[in-house]
């Protein structure tokens, strides 16, 4: 019997039991251990305000961060036994299925809530090499938010950027970036003095995409990671004086080949889990959506098995 999540409409989730369904041969089933909220995808379409889905379509599925253990595999599956952990994108449910070829297989010392980041550090890690950037480019990142954070990881952890600005109003995220390696935070665009020849938006705010291209170079390029699910953004004359290149992106280049970068970079950057702000239990998803009206986190924790005393941060 599986329970998963829905959103009726908007603000009213319901949690709802199903049987099982018939395993495809090409398909794994999974037994939830953990699930990620991720805010600023999430919230717009948990109130209905989501300028990208101005047509909602109800009952649908909540969430798309899984994580868990392999249960049972179709006949045809090669790359993935019983027991094996994984992440998937078929949100909160206690039992997902998935084809194998959409899971990506989860190290043994890596934990839970590193894992399930790996999926928006893919999404970031494509914008990122959409700019095509040297060592030796300077870069300015507008928002440290998860995909701000996830950014600058991969900047300065993959690529070796040697330069990595960030503009970031709230001090509250300030320590993370600079831990990754971000030479200077800024809280506006006032006091910034250089200028850049690559820039990031990460923040969904009209008011940081100006920022950018205000403080780029001539022909410098920017790409927008955020999926404009706050703002509606505008070119100012900045735009075509500079001759500016604006460039976007949207979900990942190949989430397993990225996790094979990304999880080996846990004993390195194991806080980066710190995105997590808030850890709650499956019982208390309905109640915590309500809560984030007002609160926002920039990640949520859900737990599936410590409600039934189940202890399972790492594989044993």
């Amino acid at each position: 019997m599986n329970t998963r999540l829905v959103l009726n409409a908007p603000r009213k989730l319901e949690w709802i039991s199903e049987g099982d369904s018939v395993l495809s041969e090409d398909e794994i089933r999974v037994e939830t251990h953990a699930c990620g909220i991720s805010i600023g995808a999430e919230m717009p379409q948990y109130l209905g305000t989501d300028p990208t889905d101005v047509e909602p379509v109800y009952p649908r599925k909540v969430g798309y961060e899984s994580a868990g253990r392999v249960i049972q595999i179709g006949k045809s599956v090669t790359d993935f036994k019983v027991g094996d952990r994984v992440i998937a994108f078929y949100g909160q449910q206690t039992f997902g299925v998935t084809p194998s070829s959409k899971a990506v297989r989860i190290p043994a010392d890596v934990e839970w809530k590193y894992a399930l980041l790996n999926t928006l550090s893919c999404d970031a890690a494509k914008g990122v090499l959409k700019l095509n950037l040297s060592k030796e480019d300077r870069v300015l990142v507008t928002g440290a938010g998860t995909m701000g954070v996830l950014a600058i990881h991969f900047l300065k952890h993959h690529l070796g950027v040697r330069h990595v600005d960030v503009v970031e109003p709230d001090e509250a995220r300030h320590p993370l970036p600079l831990r990754l390696g971000a030479a200077r935070i800024y809280r506006s665009e006032a006091e910034i003095e250089d200028s850049y020849d690559a820039g990031l938006e990460c923040s969904a705010h009209s008011a940081a995409f100006l920022t950018l291209m205000n403080v780029m170079k001539g022909e410098g390029t920017i790409c927008v990671l955020s999926d404009g699910n706050r703002d509606e953004f505008t070119l100012p004359s900045a735009f075509f004086e500079k001759e500016l290149r604006i460039l976007a992106s949207s979900d990942g280049y190949d989430y397993r080949k990225h996790g094979e970068w990304f999880f080996s970079t846990y004993e390195e950057t194991p806080y980066l889990t710190d995105l997590f702000e808030r850890e709650i239990i499956r019982d208390q998803v309905i109640a915590c959506f309500e809560e984030m009206e007002s609160i926002r986190p920039l990640k949520v924790f859900v737990d599936y098995k410590k409600d039934r005393g189940v202890n399972d941060e790492r594989s044993d």
